[in-house]
């Protein structure tokens, strides 16, 4: 990617990763929008970061995907990157838990149709310009799921298959597509109880950013990718540790 110059889109931008990335992106004098379904956050991450711009949006919603695309292609024609950050997770038994199936479509609406309805709403704008760039966050846990997660595993599974065919499809359309898997990262998506092997939001992007300037196509930071061979070699030990992981 280029380093500098860029109009960036990044869902989920209020806060944790999504934040730390308008943060670094913004030091190296890029324009960054991000979106969020709060008020309240975006108006916080306006504060810390002045040089925001910032947008309400449920990306879950169809009608409100359409009318930010829209707003964008109206004020920022040259939009050229596209970082598909936001998700939602849901810590409950899948038998007991209560409203489990509107849980499930909650989660299906935000992590994998929202991105896939995104990068589809944005490509008539992506493909005008010279460089453009498409990064969909997933996670480790696209190779071996936590159990205690009924559906977010999925999700981003789902993300992750979808965007190795989307690469393929698009690589004579001058569009970079490239994925970035995280380890858990201490940030508010957690609820305060972020697990013990966690690494910070800094350390985390300060990764993903040094292997996008290397043209890295699936970026796997910190223990991803030990997570990664081991469910290579040894995929019933790697679930077992895993999952007994606090």
């Amino acid at each position: 990617m280029t380093k500098q110059n860029n109009t960036i889109l990044i869902t989920g931008g209020s806060s944790g990763l999504g934040l730390q990335m308008a943060k670094v992106f913004l030091e190296r004098g890029n324009t960054v929008i991000i979106c969020s379904r709060s008020t309240e956050k975006l108006k916080q991450a306006k504060l810390a970061l002045p040089k925001l711009i910032t947008y309400q949006c449920d990306i879950a919603d169809r009608i409100a995907c359409e009318e930010m695309v829209a707003w964008l292609t109206r004020q920022y024609p040259s939009l050229n990157m596209l970082i598909n950050n936001a998700a939602i997770v849901h810590k409950e038994d899948f038998v007991q838990g209560e409203s489990m199936v509107e849980k499930l479509y909650q989660e299906v609406s935000t992590n994998f149709l929202a991105p896939v309805v995104l990068i589809k709403l944005l490509y008539p704008l992506l493909v005008r310009q010279t460089h453009a760039h498409i990064i969909n966050v997933t996670t480790g846990l696209v190779y071996i799921p936590r159990t205690i997660y009924p559906f977010y595993n999925s999700t981003k599974a789902a993300l992750h298959a979808f965007t190795q065919v989307l690469r393929q499809q698009l690589k004579d359309r001058h569009i970079k597509v490239t994925e970035v898997l995280f380890p858990a990262v201490a940030t508010p998506w957690h609820n305060g109880n972020p697990p013990s092997i966690a690494i910070t939001p800094e350390k985390a992007v300060h990764e993903m950013v040094q292997q996008l300037d290397a043209c890295k196509n699936e970026i796997r930071v910190g223990k991803v990718r030990l997570l990664y061979i081991l469910s290579r070699l040894a995929p019933a030990f790697a679930f077992k540790k895993l999952n007994a992981l606090r």
